[in-house]
């Protein structure tokens, strides 16, 4: 086999001039199909981050052609390293033998795509933001092929040019940024070209740049649906149907619209219970919304922040009658020269259905870059105006160094409601050598900034400032279990815009690959005293005494049948500090009855003492919080093309209370007479999805929903947990079809 591998790179290498055969998609790397394309070899190990050459041959080819830029990969495996055999579904984050391509088209360090092939012929595509930010939200159509034999397994990858907007070339040829590399799901061992890793401060903007002959192709699709949906409750059958329709006449320029676009549940979020003033964050699988929607990523940097969640179209109505329908909504990117466009703009139904737009310039020039959105928000049934205006900044001087900045205001009009309110954010971060690493970040957010119309953005009201040392080991012995250790040493500090100290935190943090091609995470907060300036919603500060909290993440890939994930954490509460600690712990283990069946069944139990949960004013109420919940499901891929998918969840609390307090002006909990009742929440998620791709892109979906959510004075948990599987808020069937048209 290794000296057909060699005899294949002599071929190719002597056919650099002549031209080359179509390229055929099908997982045989012919000779004649790759005369001329660049060959690669230098892939070196990123994880463990050593940079030495990779333990197993791995090398690639890549052409551009007038279909797209082709892509080929072989890699060789030894017969002592196990192969992955197991069956993965589309977008699954499944730790097994696979290959990775990633793109950036304009090579500018903003925006890439990554389309991910597995050994057993599974697919994954990302959309790559912030340097380091994957998405699994967006699916592309592109071509790709595997064919195994007794020393490896090559691939071959086609991806269209109209898979991304891109900017017009200078001449005949175009500049892209390139990252190829394999892992090897046995021993998590990563090599890459170049020898660059996601952990750091640079990923993106680094990848390699690679000049190829310039092709342009245009595109123009149209996917009409029809879902059909039985209810409970109903009578008859409902019907709707709609479509998304994307037109890219040239390379610089792509439209993309959607009319009564249908959000039946055929994907479902996992259940969360939150009392908490800080509203949970979903990710979106709305075609619309995650079609080349990479350049209206305006991050705060600050956890999930942005100023466009796109969760907001489409979500709880105004006039509170459940989520709003959306009439249409249009998108419209491209570039002139070295600057890119995006406008958005989307309308909801009926009298209280709001208004969305969004307008998004970036310019790239050298080492920086300059950009700018701008978002508007009309309420009718509010008579509310948001607007809110950002300005972001990234400069890259060098390789270990860059810093990205922004700036942002809002404006609300609103009748006895106007204000107005700035924010920035800047972080900076420095690759000092192989094994050192520093982080500053710096936050402020005024007390009246509202992004929060179209934006996400959890608190406002915040200073923060925090320095991170980064620690990297390479070097592990020989018997350890561990391949490489990142350590992560961080002090922070967080006040309100009024001084009031909201948290002083040291942090020690500990991500691990292991050499049986798991992760492990060790994380350990450490606070001094402080105040919770959040809990009562605007009321008097809560004053926290000094505590803790140490946390433990672990996931182990399929060894045999089995395969598991594990969490949990002990930490003190923010009443009594470390008197009455806190825990919590989730076991999911699955089992792989074959490659492609499997069934996973977990649980998952919190104590929460002394839980602090808002009622009205300056009242809290203290529990003592039981949670226990169930995630389980069955997973069959019976090919690539179909999947059969069971889900079930269920979260139940009981929460006895311990006493009633009044947070009084000093930040002291002051016992209360004010009666409060128990608290107990039955919550229930359970689907059936069965998917046939009929095409790319084109599915056919059968689901079964059911589901709900009741919160009540009941504060036995047992009796919470047996109540929640007689839900049903939601219990319906639903039958999909989604069929593209390419003219």
């Amino acid at each position: 086999m290794r000296r057909r591998a060699t005899l294949l790179f002599a071929l190719l290498a002597l056919g650099t001039t002549a031209a080359h055969a179509e390229v055929v998609v099908d997982g045989h790397i012919d000779p004649a199909e790759w005369q001329g394309a660049r060959h690669i070899t230098d892939f070196r190990q990123t994880q463990p981050r050593t940079g030495k050459p990779g333990s197993q041959p791995t090398e690639a080819w890549v052409l551009s052609t007038p279909k797209g830029l082709a892509v080929a990969i072989r890699v060789t495996q030894s017969a002592d390293i196990p192969r992955s055999r197991q069956a993965a579904r589309r977008d699954e984050d499944a730790l097994v033998d696979r290959i990775n391509v990633m793109v950036d088209f304009d090579g500018n360090g903003r925006t890439g795509f990554d389309f991910e092939v597995k050994s057993t012929g599974g697919i994954a595509d990302e959309v790559i933001t912030n340097e380091s930010d994957f998405s699994y939200d967006w699916d592309g159509i592109w071509d790709h092929a595997v064919s195994e034999d007794a020393a490896g397994y090559s691939v071959e990858v086609l991806i269209p040019w109209y898979v991304a907007q891109m900017r017009k070339p200078a001449g005949d040829t175009r500049t892209i940024g390139l990252y190829i590399d394999r892992v090897i799901g046995s021993t998590g061992e990563r090599m890459a070209w170049p020898a660059v890793s996601f952990d750091q401060g640079r990923f993106l903007s680094v990848f390699n740049k690679v000049e190829l002959p310039a092709y342009s192709q245009s595109l123009f699709a149209v996917t009409p649906y029809l879902v059909g949906r039985v209810a409970q409750g109903h009578a008859g059958a409902s019907f709707q149907e709609g479509a998304d329709i994307l037109w890219k006449p040239n390379g610089q320029t792509q439209l993309t619209a959607t009319i009564n676009p249908d959000f039946g549940q055929v994907e479902s979020d996992d259940l969360v219970v939150n009392f908490s003033p800080e509203e949970t964050f979903f990710t979106d699988k709305r075609p619309f919304f995650t079609e080349n929607q990479g350049i209206f990523d305006f991050s705060l940097l600050d956890d999930d922040s942005q100023l466009i969640y796109t969760r907001r179209v489409g979500g709880e109505a105004d006039d509170g009658h459940g989520p709003a329908d959306i009439s249409a909504a249009v998108k419209v990117n491209g570039s002139v020269g070295q600057t890119s466009y995006g406008i958005l703009t989307a309308q909801e139904k009926g009298d209280a259905g709001r208004t969305f737009g969004a307008l998004r310039l970036l310019r790239s020039l050298d080492t920086q870059s300059f950009g700018m959105l701008a978002t508007r928000v009309n309420h009718p049934y509010e008579d509310r105006d948001a607007n809110v205006l950002g300005f972001d900044h990234r400069w890259q001087p060098n390789d270990a160094f860059n810093i990205t900045s922004n700036v942002v205001g809002s404006k609300i009009d609103q009748p006895q409601a106007n204000s107005a309110g700035l924010g920035g954010t800047s972080i900076a971060y420095w690759q000092m050598n192989d094994t050192w690493a520093q982080q500053w970040l710096g936050m402020y957010f005024g007390r009246r900034l509202d992004i929060n119309d179209f934006g996400y953005l959890p608190r406002n009201n915040m200073a923060y400032l925090h320095w991170e040392v980064r620690q990297r080991v390479t070097s592990m012995p020989a018997d350890s279990a561990y391949s490489s250790l990142l350590w992560r040493y961080r002090v922070s500090a967080l006040d309100s815009t009024q001084g009031l100290t909201v948290h002083r935190r040291f942090r020690v943090q500990l991500n691990a690959n292991r050499k049986d091609g798991g992760m492990e995470l060790w994380r350990l907060d450490g606070f001094t005293a402080s105040y919770d300036d959040l809990l009562t919603r605007g009321g008097n500060p809560l004053h926290n005494p000094p505590t803790a909290k140490l946390q433990y993440e672990r996931e182990r890939p399929r060894i045999g049948r089995w395969a598991w994930t594990a969490e949990g954490f002990i930490g003190g509460n923010e009443l009594t500090g470390f008197h009455r600690l806190g825990y919590y712990f989730k076991f999911v283990p699955t089992y792989f009855i074959t490659d492609a069946f499997s069934v996973f069944a977990g649980a998952s139990y919190e104590w929460d003492p002394n839980w602090l949960i808002w009622q009205h004013d300056n009242l809290v109420g203290s529990f003592d919080g039981r949670t226990v919940g169930i995630d389980s499901g069955v997973n069959w891929n019976l090919g690539n093309r179909q999947e059969l998918r069971i889900k079930l969840q269920t979260l139940a609390v009981g929460a006895k209370l311990r006493g009633a307090y009044e947070i009084g002006p000093t930040g002291h909990a002051m016992s209360s007479d004010e009666p409060i009742d128990g608290l107990g929440v039955a919550n229930l998620g359970f689907q059936v999805r069965y998917r046939y791709e009929i095409a790319p892109l084109s599915n056919l979906y059968i689901v079964y929903n059911r589901g709900g959510y009741q919160q009540d004075a009941n504060d036995e948990v047992d009796s919470q947990f047996r109540h929640g599987f007689s839900l049903k808020d939601v219990n319906e069937g639903l039958v999909k079809v989604a069929y593209r048209l390419e003219f």
